[in-house]
C-alpha cells in the first residue's frame, strides 16, 4: 500500500456544507488527488477534550454544533460509519500518552462539513482525535509525528481549521475584502514556513507577536494544523489550494502535503 498524504483544510463557516463553489470544488478535488483511504482520522477544530481523546464508536452520530442557521444544515447527515479498531490503533501509536476511547461525541461541523464535498458518499469509516486543551503546541505536532505511521497503512490523517481566525474581526458584509494586514503578514509567514518545511515557525508561531494574537485569538482553530505538519515527514511537499482570506480575517487555505 503506498503512503497516503495529509491534509489541511480550512473550512470557514458551518454554512459551506449547503454551498457549491470554487472552494468546495477544491475540497473534492483533493480527495480525487488523495484517492479512497481505507479510513480516515480527522482532527477538529471544535473537539476539545481534557486529556487526548478518540471516537470508538461503530457509528458516530453527525453532531449540529452550531446556533443560529437554516434548518437544512440542521437536517444534513453524514453516516459515515466508525472504526473502534483504527480508535485502538491510535492509542496504541500514542502510548505513553494516556488516549481516552470515546462513545458520546461523534462528527462535528467541523469533520462533516468538508466531507460532504469531500467524499459525499460517506462511506468511509471516519474517527475524530479529540485535541487536549492543557498539551502545548508542540506537544500537538509531536501526537501528529507518533501518528505517520497510519499514513502507510491506508489511514487519512486530515485536520480542519483555519490559520488566521478572528471572528469578531470579521467585515461580513465585504466577503472578498482585502485581508487585514495583519492577517495577511501572520498568513504569508505561516505559509511560507509550510512551503519550506519549517515546522517549527509554525510551532513558535506565537513569537510573531501581535499579528499571532490578532490572527490566533484563541488557539482551537490553529492546533490541526499543527497535528497535520507533525504527520508530515521531512521534505515533503506542500501544495496551497485554495489560498485566500474571506471576510478579513477567516483564513480560508487548504494544504495538501506529501501527493504524488
Amino acid at each position: 500500500m503506498s503512503r497516503l498524504p495529509v491534509v489541511f483544510f480550512g473550512h470557514g463557516s458551518p454554512m459551506v456544507a449547503l454551498e457549491k463553489s470554487d472552494t468546495t470544488a477544491a475540497w473534492n478535488a483533493i480527495a480525487g488527488k488523495i484517492g479512497k483511504p481505507k479510513a480516515i482520522l480527522c482532527i477538529s477544530a471544535h473537539w476539545l477534550t481534557r486529556g487526548t481523546a478518540v471516537t470508538a464508536m461503530d457509528q458516530p452520530r453527525t453532531i449540529h454544533d452550531f446556533g443560529a442557521f437554516p434548518q437544512a444544515l440542521f437536517d444534513m447527515q453524514y453516516p459515515a460509519p466508525g472504526d473502534p479498531e483504527l480508535a485502538m490503533r491510535v492509542r496504541e501509536l500514542l502510548d505513553p500518552v494516556p488516549v481516552a476511547l470515546d462513545a458520546k461525541w461523534g462528527l462535528d461541523h467541523g469533520t462533516w462539513s468538508v466531507l460532504v464535498h469531500a467524499y459525499p458518499e460517506a462511506d468511509i469509516p471516519v474517527v475524530q482525535l479529540g485535541m487536549n486543551v492543557s498539551a502545548t503546541p508542540a506537544q500537538h505536532w509531536e501526537i501528529g509525528k507518533a501518528l505517520r505511521p497510519l499514513r502507510d497503512e491506508g489511514v487519512l490523517i486530515m485536520g480542519t481549521g483555519n490559520i488566521v481566525h478572528n471572528l469578531p474581526a470579521m467585515d461580513w458584509d465585504n466577503p472578498d475584502a482585502p485581508p487585514y494586514p495583519w492577517a495577511e503578514r501572520f498568513n504569508t509567514a505561516m505559509l511560507d514556513a509550510i512551503v519550506e518545511d519549517r515546522p517549527e515557525t509554525v510551532i513558535d508561531f506565537a513569537k510573531l507577536g501581535d499579528d499571532a494574537r490578532l490572527s490566533v485569538p484563541t488557539p482551537d482553530h490553529f492546533w490541526p494544523l499543527l497535528y497535520v505538519l507533525g504527520a508530515r515527514h521531512p521534505g515533503e511537499a506542500a501544495v496551497l489550494n485554495p489560498d485566500f482570506i474571506h471576510h478579513k480575517s477567516l483564513g480560508m487555505t487548504s494544504i495538501l502535503i506529501g501527493a504524488a
